[in-house]
């Protein structure tokens, strides 16, 4: 019988921040970016602060690879429209603040903003997406490069390698089927499980170290009340749209029922065509 694991954002939230636990995120880490990761540091983020309450439905972490690159790890459940501008303030912040005074800008940190997020972002068929900075000749077609000096200064090959990268993991949209590595830590954020064939480096780690019953009893307390504090949260969200959608809806039946008896319609007609009691279209 498979045992219960805990859910990714709340490992995010309590476990890997623990130095024992930084192989499940360098193992995820190693298999988005398709190179090995070493976690030497973990810097401060927004929700680095015990707040289950204030950010219920959103975690995020910032840690620093032996490369001395940075790694900003969101998870968000709830929809936000203008989530790609909260991606981009984010790497903006972090290099403003973190790029000291009087310091040259070679010394800019690269920075990747990973974002698993359980909501339908933008319009598109995949659920996982890369965006990367590339500067493309306007007559000629051609990718901007480094010079062999710049190379050998920045310690870089492409012009893309310095600006800030972005990936964009749609949980929700992901059908289940594991057919490489990433999918199988995919599999996982969705299901809070980890199938027996399943090899994805990290995910053995997932196995023996987020197990819900290897918890302490005020642990497993704290992690069902997380669950359903989430649970509620969602269900308040799901209740609020379908409310405006009603509300929506009855404005325009309204409307329609006014500019009815603008036009000098009967309040028996009116009431037939949008569905408004004689006594409401009266009232208008």
């Amino acid at each position: 019988m498979n045992r219960t694991l805990v859910s990714f954002d709340w490992a995010l939230k309590r476990l890997l921040r623990q130095k024992a636990n930084f192989a499940i995120l360098e193992g995820f880490l190693s298999v988005l970016l398709k190179r090995n990761i070493i976690i030497i540091n973990l810097l401060e983020s927004e929700s680095n602060a015990n707040d289950d309450e204030q950010k219920i439905n959103r975690v995020d972490m910032l840690v620093e690879n032996e490369q001395k690159e940075r790694l900003i790890i969101e998870l968000q459940y709830s929809k936000e429209f203008d989530y790609f501008q909260r991606m981009l303030f984010a790497t903006s912040k972090h290099l403003t603040e973190t790029l000291q005074k009087g310091k040259p800008y070679q010394d800019i940190k690269k920075v990747f903003s990973i974002n698993l997020i359980y909501f339908d972002l933008g319009y598109g068929t995949d659920y996982v997406y890369h965006g990367k900075t590339e500067f493309r000749g306007v007559h000629q077609n051609d990718v901007l490069a480094l010079s062999a000096k710049q190379k050998e200064l920045f310690q870089k090959e492409d012009v893309y390698a310095i600006y800030p990268e972005y990936y964009v993991i749609k949980i929700n949209n992901f059908d289940d089927v594991a057919r490489d590595s990433l999918d199988e830590w995919i599999y996982y954020f969705k299901n809070n499980e980890v199938k027996d064939e399943f090899k994805a480096q990290g995910l053995a780690e997932v196995k023996a170290q987020l197990q819900l019953d290897e918890l302490s009893e005020q642990e497993q307390q704290a992690y069902e009340k997380h669950e359903k504090m989430l649970l509620s949260e969602r269900g308040i969200i799901s209740t609020a749209r379908i409310e405006g959608k009603a509300e929506g809806e009855q404005q325009a039946r309204i409307e329609m029922a006014k500019k009815m008896k603008e036009k000098g319609y009967d309040s028996e007609t009116i009431s037939e065509m949008t569905g408004l009691s004689t006594d409401v279209v009266n009232m208008l």
